[in-house]
C-alpha cells in the first residue's frame, strides 16, 4: 500500500512557518484544539513539531515571557523537545505504522524535504481494522473499483 493514499494534503494541514510569533502559535493551537503542529521554514521545508509541552516547558523556563509579551518573541526561539520524524513519501507501511505508534501524525516530505502533508495515526488505524475485523453481518462490504 501506498502511504500517499492516507495522505492528508499540505493545504489542509494547520502549520506554522518557524517565523510566527509564540502569540500566534498559541493561538492558533487554541482556536484548532491541537496539541502538536508542524514547523515549516520560509521555503516550505519541514523543521520539526512544535507542542503543547515544548510551548509550556519555555514559558517556565523564561519567566519574562508571558502572554502579554509573547508576541515578541519567535517560535524559532523555542526548542522542540520531541523529535516528531518525517517519512518521505515512497516510505513503506512498516516505517509509517512504526512512527505513528509513538506519533499523533506523522509528517510527510517530498525528497527535497519539503512538507507535502500528514498521515493521521487514526487513518493508519482505521486502515488496520478493515484488514484485521470482517465485516459486521448487517452491513453490506464496500465494492472498490479497479
Amino acid at each position: 500500500m501506498n502511504i500517499a493514499f492516507f495522505l492528508l494534503p499540505k493545504q489542509e494541514v494547520v502549520c506554522l512557518p518557524e517565523s510566527a510569533t509564540l502569540r500566534q502559535t498559541l493561538e492558533r493551537m487554541e482556536r484548532h484544539r491541537y496539541t502538536a503542529v508542524p514547523v515549516l521554514s520560509d521555503d516550505g521545508k519541514y523543521i520539526g513539531t512544535v507542542t503543547e509541552g515544548d510551548l509550556l516547558w519555555f514559558m517556565k523556563s523564561r519567566p519574562d515571557v508571558g502572554f502579554e509579551n509573547a508576541h515578541r518573541v519567535l517560535l524559532s526561539e523555542v526548542p522542540l523537545r520531541v523529535n516528531i520524524r518525517p517519512v518521505q513519501i515512497e516510505a513503506n507501511m512498516e516505517d509509517l505504522i512504526s512512527l505513528a505508534k509513538t506519533q499523533n501524525f506523522v509528517p510527510v516530505i517530498d525528497d527535497m524535504g519539503s512538507f507535502i502533508g500528514i498521515v493521521r495515526r487514526s487513518d493508519i488505524i482505521d486502515y488496520c481494522e478493515r484488514l484485521l475485523l470482517p465485516p459486521a453481518m448487517d452491513e453490506k462490504p464496500v465494492r472498490r473499483e479497479a
